[in-house]
């Protein structure tokens, strides 16, 4: 196969994993969604203890993670710091979390902070950084919505700094589709285990 043919192919492959893992999560209870999210919650708090800034995102639709994990971090004395979609296709700009007042609607669905930009290099500042996925696979390929958004920021990011992937239990699978440029996870939070470091 050539090149082209299994880029292709990878492409396909993607797309079917995003539509079974959307619908799966679509069908979660409002219940079960409000427990997870608890529990993502603590164990963003635990896997943050120690340091002081720390990136995360609010979730689209059925995504795991909430707001309430934001205010717990900041409940917990860290620096909270969202993504802010740019203008046109490139890396993540970032702002402060300063509790749920502080975000307006933004592009793509995503609600975003109003205060001041820190600039694509916000990321830096970060020693640990959430991230939304899909799924995410045991040697950290990450499953995202494929805009690229995040393949193109997470290597901005300090090289120690704790890059974890937010997913349901049952998405940390054994094998994701991925290409060159899918930039790794170094570890996934999930509810019922918290965090799992993965290999290098």
């Amino acid at each position: 196969m050539t090149a082209c043919g299994e880029s292709r192919a990878q492409d396909a492959a993607k797309a079917e994993l995003r539509r079974s893992l959307v619908t799966a999560r679509r069908a979660v209870s409002p219940q079960r969604r409000a427990e997870r999210d608890r529990r993502l919650a603590a164990g963003a708090v635990a896997a943050a203890a120690g340091r002081a800034v720390v990136c995360a995102y609010l979730p689209v639709g059925s995504e795991p993670g909430s707001a309430s994990m934001l205010d717990a971090l900041r409940d917990a004395g860290h620096v909270v710091l969202l993504p802010v979609v740019p203008p046109e296709p490139g890396s993540l700009d970032w702002a402060r979390y300063e509790g749920r007042c502080s975000v307006t609607d933004g592009p793509l669905g995503l609600q975003e902070p109003t205060g001041p930009r820190l600039g694509v290099s916000g990321i830096t500042r970060a020693a640990v950084i959430f991230v939304p996925a899909l799924a995410v696979d045991r040697r950290g390929h990450r499953l995202g919505r494929g805009g690229g958004y995040y393949d193109r920021t997470l290597p901005l990011a300090a090289p120690d700094a704790l890059v974890t992937a937010v997913v349901d239990d049952h998405e940390l699978l054994d094998v994701v589709p991925a290409e060159p440029h899918d930039v790794r996870v170094g570890a996934v939070l999930r509810p019922a285990t918290g965090v799992t470091l993965l290999p290098a």
